[in-house]
């Protein structure tokens, strides 16, 4: 089995998974629900799958929580690595250091 994606991916099928199991559904019953196939519901609670928005928003209103419920506290440290990550300041910055030089 494929290890999950990233710590924000893991985190959030656990959480996803953990209402499903509170209301009692099967994963079939809740990609049902959703409009999704089964196959991608169970690699979003293994962590495998990256879901968008609008799909966020289907699991949490079916399981009944917010869908911020489902996102608290995950922050870009539980995402991926990537070869360069800058935050909005910083591009800010850097365009104006270069308008200066030119």
């Amino acid at each position: 089995m494929p290890d999950p994606t990233s710590a924000a991916a893991r985190l959030f099928g656990e959480r996803v998974r953990t209402e499903r199991l509170r209301l009692g559904l099967s994963q079939d019953e809740v990609a049902h629900l959703a409009g999704m196939n089964v196959s991608n519901y169970g690699k979003i609670e293994r962590g495998i799958g990256n879901p968008v928005l609008h799909t966020i928003v289907r699991l949490a209103t079916v399981v009944g929580v917010d869908p911020g419920t489902l996102v608290a506290g995950i922050s870009g440290d539980d995402l991926p690595p990537v070869l360069e990550a800058f935050s909005a300041a910083d591009f800010v910055r850097e365009q104006r250091r270069r308008r200066a030089e030119s």
